[in-house]
């Protein structure tokens, strides 16, 4: 390693694609190290404790088939943890357990801040390093991987009133959460789960037209993923929840899970509703803003159902009462923002060359769910993991090392280099 870098390569997260893709490179003769801002795998460990991976672990590794969950081509989430839908501290316990096995170098608590390319001839075609500035000083390293997620990085939709909201990533657990709000429902005498308005509202006696919306013991802003998770953990505590969603995505069924609900998700939102939970889903509902309610004295004298809580308002003039504070399924920035301006952009998606390098960084390059091509996100880890060793194997090779030890990535089907393959609407049946 030349003496002007601290490392030839250092990979910035230890999720997944992180420790993946080190795997990848501790198979190679090249040095780096990974930094992490917390621990391995903290993004998963933020996940609701009833919050389970979406796509199946099944251990068949025996007839050529890598468990959906693997990161490695030697391992299986679904056999090491003995569970079909790993929870998000048992996923992470899988990641942590691969990194004690590899020896991978890894540094805790460690805060990327900056990311600083140096100057650079315009048409360069190869890193001539970095530094990255972070809580423990500057670091030099010669390439850079950009693993961090996405979890840690939640977004409020851009709604006003957001900060009346609780978002699902704060929140560690639905039955806990569900106990905290049914208690303030209790201190205000009611019963939760009873409160759901059918009738027309009330208005005041004097005809001021004090209307009091239909109302819920929760409003979920957000239908996919994690807002149905969401709805289905808080419903089956016995509170009454209003999922409202621009998109609708429950309503839609298409050959690429990134798009629509997975087939786990949908299945139990159908026994859901099917057990008559109380779970109301309003499509077509893009939130305009959220407002606090306290009923003045006057309307508090006049009529006994005014609540206070909170108003969501949706583009077309509706609004929904929630009792508590609305969860916010908003969805995630992801840490790209932070080195965004080191990425050109195809519209949402960052311009990436076939071995998932910046096209205006040469040097940087990114892994894990914010890769796309041709529009098709990488977003599950059976789909990101197959370029963990493109990536490897594209820097080995710069190096000079031998790359041939990458080769059971290709063999047991870890190994995408053919692009043209991601077909979403391909699908026979």
């Amino acid at each position: 390693m030349s003496q002007s870098f601290d490392h030839e390569v250092a990979i910035v997260g230890a999720g997944p694609a992180g420790i993946g893709t080190g795997v990848a490179l501790s198979s190679l003769d090249v040095e780096f190290v990974v930094l992490e801002r917390d621990r391995i795998g903290a993004s998963f460990r933020q996940w609701p404790a009833e919050m389970r991976l979406l796509t199946p672990s099944f251990p068949a590794n025996a007839f050529g088939v890598r468990d959906l969950n693997a990161i490695t081509p030697d391992t299986s989430p679904g056999l090491a943890l003995d569970c079909e839908h790993p929870t998000g501290d048992q996923y992470a316990d899988y990641l942590e357990a691969i990194a004690e096995y590899h020896e991978l170098p890894i540094e805790t608590g460690v805060d990327v801040d900056r990311v600083v390319p140096d100057d650079r001839a315009a048409d360069a075609e190869d890193s001539v390093g970095f530094t990255l500035e972070t809580s423990d000083g500057s670091i030099r390293t010669r390439y850079v991987i950009w693993a961090a997620g996405q979890y840690q990085y939640p977004t409020d939709g851009a709604i006003p009133g957001s900060s009346h909201a609780v978002h699902v990533s704060s929140i560690d657990s639905w039955a806990h959460h569900a106990d905290t709000v049914g208690a303030d429902l209790a201190a205000d005498d009611r019963d939760p789960g009873s409160t759901r308005v059918d009738e027309s509202p009330p208005t005041a006696a004097d005809g001021a037209g004090v209307a009091v919306p239909p109302s819920d013991d929760v409003a979920v802003i957000g239908g996919a993923e994690s807002g149905i998770d969401a709805a289905l953990g808080l419903s089956e505590t016995g509170l009454s929840v209003t999922v409202l969603d621009e998109e609708g995505t429950w309503q839609y069924r298409s050959p690429d899970p990134s798009e629509v609900l997975s087939p786990r998700t949908n299945e139990r939102l159908e026994a859901a509703l099917a057990d008559d939970r109380p779970i109301e889903l309003v499509p077509g509902a893009r939130v305009d803003r959220i407002e606090r309610v306290r009923p003045t004295d006057d309307q508090a004298d006049d009529i006994a159902d005014v609540d206070e809580g909170y108003d969501v308002f949706t583009a077309d003039g509706e609004r929904v009462r929630s009792r508590t504070p609305p969860v916010l399924a908003t969805g995630f920035e992801g840490s790209l923002t932070l080195v965004e301006d080191l990425f050109a952009f195809d519209g949402e998606f960052p311009e990436l060359t076939d071995c998932d390098e910046s096209t205006a960084t040469p040097g940087l390059f990114l892994v894990g769910p914010q890769v796309a091509h041709d529009g098709q996100q990488f977003c599950f880890i059976y789909k990101f993991r197959q370029r963990f060793a493109v990536v490897a194997e594209t820097i080995g090779e710069r190096l000079g090392a031998d790359v041939d030890p990458l080769s059971e990535y290709r063999e047991k089907e870890m190994f995408l280099e053919d692009l043209d393959c991601c077909e979403p609407d391909y699908c026979d049946c």
